[in-house]
């Protein structure tokens, strides 16, 4: 059970695995208004760049869970580096099916919604680790355009037109699963070029260090064509926030 390779070859640097800057989720973790000690539960946490940086500089504890060998060492790692690894704990394991053994405060899943098979089924999943009047946080990419077309779409990585919502359509969305949307934080086009753009350097220097990879030729083609991709399709279409839900 883990990522593939690929994934943790491009993002083997990346600390925050989502177009979100740690600037943005300080913004995020400071407009909860939430007191120290406040319980998180982070499925899909990566390297635990948010649990790690909210418990240092909010008091919050929680888990993670994430289905990367890779990321979730780097996530311990990072707790002892940041002197909360009394606060924190990572997990790895598929958090498709994973539940709080105790209600928590805040139930997160930041853009990775496809372990629900999608938002309602994310959130669905999330209540079940929410105590009542607890924050539920989901990250979502949406339309910042609308595409012409498919070819437009599958570029931005979406199989069609409709995989996503303009941003009034996906707040109503939460708003028809029965959540108020009391706050969100938005990714911008620098955070998307800060997110997509650094993956370039890191791929070239891996494949620097390992030509005779066998993952070389796919890494290879991916940099040769990711940054005018980037550039025509995903910061013009694209959009990426984070959302804050209470249920009605």
């Amino acid at each position: 059970m883990d990522l593939p390779r690929i994934f943790t070859i491009r993002e083997s640097n990346h600390r925050i695995h989502n177009p979100l800057t740690p600037d943005k989720y300080a913004v995020l973790g400071r407009a909860l208004h939430l007191a120290p000690g406040t319980r998180v539960l982070d499925l899909a946490s990566g390297s635990g760049e948010m649990l790690c940086t909210w418990a240092r500089d909010l008091g919050f504890t929680g888990t993670g869970v994430d289905i990367s060998t890779v990321f979730t060492e780097r996530a311990r790692a990072r707790a002892v580096e940041l002197g909360v690894a009394d606060r924190v704990e990572f997990v790895h394991a598929d958090a498709s099916g994973h539940v709080a053994d105790e209600p928590v405060d805040v139930a997160a899943c930041i853009g990775a919604t496809w372990i629900g098979n999608g938002v309602a089924g994310t959130a669905e999943l999330l209540s079940r680790s929410l105590r009542p009047g607890g924050l539920m946080l989901i990250g979502e990419p949406y339309w910042r355009r609308t595409p012409p077309d498919q070819e437009t779409a599958q570029a931005c990585h979406a199989d069609h037109p409709s995989d996503f919502l303009p941003l009034p359509d996906l707040i109503e969305r939460f708003g028809d699963l029965g959540y108020d949307v009391v706050e969100m934080v938005l990714a911008d086009q620098d955070s998307w070029d800060r997110y997509s753009a650094a993956q370039w350097l890191t791929m070239r220097r891996w494949l620097d260090r390992n030509p005779d990879d066998e993952l070389a030729p796919q890494v290879r083609a991916e940099l040769a064509t990711e940054p005018a991709r980037h550039a025509r399709y995903t910061r013009e279409y694209l959009g990426w926030g984070v959302f804050a839900l209470m249920k009605h």
